[in-house]
């Protein structure tokens, strides 16, 4: 695409501003970080509380939804009325959830704390994204590709958290991360500023191309973003199902500690951190619907082989998996950006949000099937949503993205 997509701003810098890119991202990784403290923990919690699977799910609901339901509201509120110290006022609240979380004495105490921490990643997620645009340049791709990238990897720490924190030291191991969000704020106060002077620089833009669209042509996009939001939720749900419940499945199966179990999903977590950097480039290159696409239907024949294998087998198959179906994440949400051009904070924060809180709703709904009709059944009902991405083909092409701007 040769001219930049408008943001909530009239244009962006001709060169990408790589010191705000990757401060942005490390902020990125340390709130995710701070994220999946609440996965990494669960085998401790379900044998110091005594647990069941649907518990368990209700903490991912709690953390999830709190965060989907108010990223699209804070990234809308913040299209209109930017307030660029909002982020580091966020990580102030994932601060006070990871305090609750080292230590809560029970179960509601728990949920409590993660409601916080969830607040705060509902303020950073679409402020992150907005900043990593404006930072961009003209290299969109490779920008969002890098900001995905520190929160992957931030995410795919949770395997070794477990590991070497939560096994020895328990609940109150938690109370380490505390400097996950005290170090963020301090970078963060660095980015605000940036971001302050930049908003000056450019002023706000009331009118964008997306709200001067012919009816139709709305009617066409709303169509494409429903169908957009159902691929994300099969992609959410697939994720959810084996970072949340392939460990357990594991160590019912094959009678693997919690230690060892953690290997797998941290090989699939770190396949997700480099599917996630190549994704983008390669998106900018092949087309954006096209590596949606690869990015399911790609994965799809390693998923269904994936129940079926013994221990040796699953390594290879969860790094493919994890690389395959990650390539898709920072481009989707370019996608949505370029399909509604002029709201990228609101974008962000539906797209990002959405894989939170329909994650978070699989998180339950499978913690529930797992109690009922077990484990094995959820990994079998898993494999298969992969392949709802034959879907995306309804999806309108690059092509057609830019001839609806050109409508506009």
């Amino acid at each position: 695409m040769q001219t930049v997509a408008k943001a909530n701003v009239k244009s962006t810098p001709t060169g990408t501003m790589y010191r705000i890119l990757f401060a942005i991202s490390f902020v990125h990784l340390l709130n995710d970080s701070m994220q999946a403290v609440i996965p990494a923990i669960y085998p401790i919690l379900q044998q110091s509380m005594a647990l069941t699977f649907t518990q368990v799910g209700l903490i991912s609901f709690a953390l999830n939804m709190t965060s989907s339901v108010l990223q699209p509201v804070v990234g809308y509120w913040s299209d209109k009325r930017p307030k660029p110290f909002l982020l580091p006022f966020g990580m102030g609240l994932s601060l006070i959830g990871m305090l609750g979380l080292a230590f809560a004495p029970n179960y509601v105490l728990i949920l409590c704390a993660v409601l916080f921490i969830g607040l705060g990643s509902a303020v950073f997620h679409p402020e992150g994204s907005k900043v990593a645009y404006l930072a961009a340049g003209t290299r969109r791709g490779f920008a969002q590709s890098v900001y995905q990238v520190g929160g992957n990897t931030g995410s795919s720490l949770a395997p070794l958290m477990t590991a070497l924190i939560f096994v020895p030291l328990g609940q109150f191991g938690a109370v380490w991360f505390t400097s996950f969000a005290a170090i963020a704020i301090c970078v963060l106060l660095f980015v605000s500023s940036w971001y302050t002077r930049e908003l000056a620089a450019q002023p706000l833009q009331r009118k964008s191309k997306g709200e001067r669209k012919s009816g139709a042509l709305k009617k066409q996009i709303t169509t494409a973003i429903v169908l957009l939001v159902f691929l994300v939720f099969a992609r959410s749900w697939y994720s959810s199902g084996l970072a949340n419940y392939y460990q357990f499945y594991l160590i019912e199966n094959y009678g693997l500690s919690i230690s060892k179990a953690q290997v797998f999903i941290f090989l699939y977590m770190i396949a997700g951190v480099i599917g996630t950097f190549i994704g983008g480039p390669l998106g900018d290159r092949f087309g954006k619907r096209k590596m949606i696409f690869f990015s399911m239907i790609g994965a799809a024949p390693f998923a269904l082989l994936l129940p079926h294998v013994g221990l040796a087998l699953a390594y290879p198959l969860l790094f493919v998996i994890g690389v395959i179906l990650s390539t898709s994440w920072s481009v989707t949400v370019v996608y949505a950006q370029e399909l509604i051009p002029g709201k990228v904070g609101t974008v962000s924060g539906l797209i990002v949000g959405l894989a939170f809180g329909l994650g978070a709703i699989g998180s339950i709904a499978l913690g529930k099937l797992s109690d009922v009709q077990g484990l094995n059944f959820t990994m079998l009902f898993c494999s298969v949503l992969p392949l709802l991405g034959i879907l995306t083909y309804l999806l309108p092409t690059d092509q057609k993205l830019k001839e609806w701007e050109a409508k506009a």
